[in-house]
Parts: structure tokens; sequence; C-alpha cells
């Protein structure tokens, strides 16, 4: 009470959005002439400020009362008329002489209407797919792109996409290819072609955050397919199939080193052991003989093989370095002439 006979001393008190002057008289505030948002206001009481039946004029009451005359004296002709139906997954938006009925949308169900003087429009709550035509689109990284996409979405408040908006899904096909194209303009080629996930996300936020004023709810967005200009598509193919060659040229080399250790240790492995070098010689030859061909292989034994390798190794080591450097052709030559001169002398030539 203080307070308010403080107010009253001051000269003004607030009630809501007026304003109380100290004779009692209400007054419009600043706040009168700021309309609330439309969508809050429709959440809040089913319908816009504008509608129902406040302000109607004269004429207006007159025709409904009119039209009430005409569906009673036609009974039950009027009821054709009158009554109409809308499927579970519809709702009906009634205007009567261009203003909203107060209530919000009807259905499911039987609704009524008056003729002549009220209208309807039927909105379908199920989720609708579109597809968003491809858009050319730039890349972060300056590369020309080709993406198109497909978006779900549905109607939850059938009131607000009437009145708010005159072709809702018209509507949001168009923000959805300059969404597409806005987002897209921001990614690399590489984001474009690894994160559509994260891509298809945040569309889905843009397109749901724009679309809440028109009673429209964007589930869903999908990045169907990105393509790339043909010499794009050939240098990409070029550059994977050098990467393929280059893994396949170090798994070769890898290969070859390894059969090479195996080589190596085998050998070292027959060394040691002379009969697994006769055991791998029987091997090989029964292998030559299995497969049809025509040569002809007369197998020695491994001891004959033996034996002449040792004698060949005992030769070259007995003959002496000297004696191989003194067999020459000049040397030859004068120990013949020395033969012949003592022939023909009779007598022993020294030398």
């Amino acid at each position: 009470m203080e307070m308010e006979l403080q107010n009253v001393q001051q000269g003004w008190k607030k009630e809501g959005r007026k304003t109380v002057d100290k004779g009692g008289n209400q007054r419009p505030s600043k706040k009168d002439f700021q309309p609330l948002d439309q969508h809050e206001e429709v959440e809040a009481t089913g319908f816009t400020a504008d509608s129902g039946d406040n302000g109607l004029g004269i004429c207006v009451y007159l025709l409904m009362f009119f039209s009430y005359f005409i569906v009673l004296f036609t009974l039950p002709v009027s009821l054709f008329f009158c009554l109409k139906v809308v499927a579970e997954y519809e709702r009906a938006v009634i205007f009567r002489m261009g203003r909203l009925l107060p209530g919000g949308a009807k259905g499911p169900g039987i609704f009524f209407i008056l003729p002549c003087i009220d209208n309807y429009v039927k909105v379908d709550l199920r989720t609708i797919s579109f597809d968003v035509p491809p858009q050319e689109i730039l890349s972060k990284d300056s590369v020309t792109v080709a993406v198109d996409a497909v978006v779900y979405y549905r109607v939850y408040n059938p009131t607000i996409s009437i009145t708010n908006v005159e072709d809702a899904q018209r509507s949001t096909r168009l923000l959805a290819a300059t969404t597409l194209r806005n987002v897209l303009g921001t990614k690399t080629l590489g984001e474009m072609l690894i994160d559509r996930d994260i891509i298809s996300s945040q569309m889905q936020s843009v397109l749901d955050e724009a679309t809440d004023p028109w009673g429209v709810k964007v589930e869903r967005v999908e990045i169907k397919d990105v393509r790339l200009p043909v010499q794009l598509q050939r240098a990409m193919a070029a550059e994977a199939e050098a990467a393929r060659e280059a893994r396949a040229k170090v798994v070769a080399a890898e290969g070859e080193q390894n059969a090479s250790r195996a080589l190596k240790e085998a050998a070292d492995v027959l060394a040691e052991s002379p009969s697994a070098l006769q055991l791998r010689y029987l091997q090989t030859l029964n292998t030559i003989s299995a497969e049809k061909n025509s040569t002809i292989i007369f197998p020695l034994p491994i001891d004959l093989l033996t034996g002449f390798l040792g004698a060949g190794r005992r030769k070259s080591a007995s003959s002496p370095l000297g004696s191989q450097q003194g067999s020459r052709p000049g040397s030859r030559r004068k120990k013949r002439e020395l033969e012949i001169d003592e022939d023909l002398d009779g007598e022993p030539t020294t030398v």
C-alpha cells in the first residue's frame, strides 16, 4: 500500500501495459505501441489479437444471423454444407469474414462452419520431404562443386503456418537452397566429402531456427551428392592411382627383401648340413620329373659331383702361381728351339 501511495503521489501508476494518472484515468504507455510477437501470442492464446469477434460490425452480426436462419430453415440439407471432416493427420484453420476464429485449428474429426461467411484451410501435419535442386557452390578452397540435398519437415502449428507465411512449403524450399549455399560456402572440398553428417546437422539447426516463426519444424537434412568437375575427377583419380602404385612398389620391395633374407638363411642351413643339401637335390629332381616337358635329365650322384669338385679345388690349390706365369707362349717357344738345336748338334746345350 505504501508503494502504491508513493506511485500515486508521483502521478503515475503502472498496471501491466497501462498507466493510471491521479484521476484514475488510463493512459497508454509506450509499450502499448509495441505489439506482441505473433508467435508468442498464438502459443499463449491459440489465435492472434486480430482474430475473434472483437470489433465486428453490425453487418457481420446480421450476416451471421441470416446464415443461422438459413441453416435452420434448410435442415437437414444444410448439414451437408455445414459439417466438415478432417483426417487424423490434418487440421482445419477457419476464417469468418476474413478473421481467424478463436480456439485455434479444428480437428481431427467433424467441425461446423457457417455457409457463405466461413471458409477453412486444411493443413497436413505429416512429415514432408523435398529435394533441394543442385546448387553450384564455390568452396572455401576455390573449387566449384554441385551439391544437392533432401529436407524433411512437418508443420507443428497449423495456425501460424497459414497466417504468418503465404506458402510455407515454397518458403521452406527456397530457404533450404540458400542455406545450403551459405553453409557449404564456408567448407573446403575435403570437409564436404568427409564431414557430411556435421554439415547436415548444421543445416538442420539453421533451417529449424529460421522456419520456427512459420510453424514449421525441420526434422532432418541430408546431403545427397557432391558432383565434382570432370578435370578435377581425373586429377584425383590420377593422384589415387599414383598413390596405389607407390604402395604396391613398397610392398614388392619388402617382399623381395624378405625373400632374400629367407634364401640367405636357407643357404646357411644347407651349407651346415650336407644331408639337407642332398635332400634338396632329390626334391628338385622329383619336381622336375613331375612336370610334362621335353627335357631329359640324367642325375649324377652327389658323391661323384663332390669328388669332381674336390679334385678341381686340389688341382687349383697345388699349382703354384709362378708356374702359371712361367708357362707363357714365349718361354715354350724358346725351350722348343733349344731342343731342336740339341738334336741337330748331338750335344746338349745349356741355357
